[in-house]
């Protein structure tokens, strides 16, 4: 393949580049930042994409934010592109803050703390439950009994507070996303026009006089 490294990355060099991208997270949100100001658009309907990016991101549906940024986007009328973007809101330095306050504030609201997991126990809950559901399907097709006790365990105590607490502090980020992506985007657009029309009125510079010219 062209872009092919070289040097493949062993296993730690992977998992670093997932926690801290090559050049950090600040370069790598100004990338996005600006890869979202030049998407070819209306500023209301990147501003709308990116808000249902952010949203997405505050759910439990792990390896499925893309496909919800996209839904919802399409609902909302917004950029595609835009609420791809958005779901870089949640990644491996927001997604333990926004895990810990959807499950807490979700319990609070179902009056289940007593079904919770511990926090210590979250992630590893998530990976019990599915390997649990890759059992459960070799199970139909083998000998194995199907077991559903981890599921429901997870199911109670994190999936489900999680998807209800994330409601109200995805919609506020979203929101938020939404009016500080706005004028930013009004403003870099209305500059980028202006630099064209001041391009445009520009009279072409006149070539420098020959030497025969100057002679007569």
């Amino acid at each position: 393949m062209v872009f092919r490294r070289r040097t493949p990355l062993n296993l730690m060099q992977k998992l670093r580049a997932l926690v801290l991208p090559k050049g950090g997270w600040g370069r790598a949100f100004r990338y996005l930042r600006h890869r979202a100001s030049r998407i070819p658009d209306a500023p209301h309907r990147i501003a709308r994409g990116i808000a249902c990016g952010v949203f997405a991101s505050f759910t439990p549906l792990f390896g499925l934010h893309f496909f919800l940024a996209i839904f919802l986007a399409w609902i909302a009328r917004g950029n595609v592109i835009a609420a791809l973007i958005g779901t870089a809101a949640g990644n491996p330095l927001t997604f333990p803050f926004i895990a810990v306050l959807s499950i807490d504030l979700g319990h609070m609201i179902l009056g289940s703390r007593a079904d919770g997991v511990p926090v210590s126990q979250i992630m590893t809950a998530f990976g019990q439950a599915g390997d649990e559901i890759f059992r459960n399907i070799r199970a139909i097709f083998g000998a194995e009994e199907m077991r559903w006790d981890r599921l429901e365990r997870f199911f109670r105590g994190v999936f489900l507070p999680y998807l209800v607490g994330g409601l109200g502090p995805g919609l506020v980020a979203a929101l938020v996303s939404y009016w500080l992506s706005l004028p930013a985007l009004n403003g870099y657009q209305r500059l980028r026009a202006a630099r064209r029309e001041a391009r445009a009125r520009k009279p072409a510079e006149k070539p420098a006089p020959s030497k025969e010219e100057d002679r007569t």
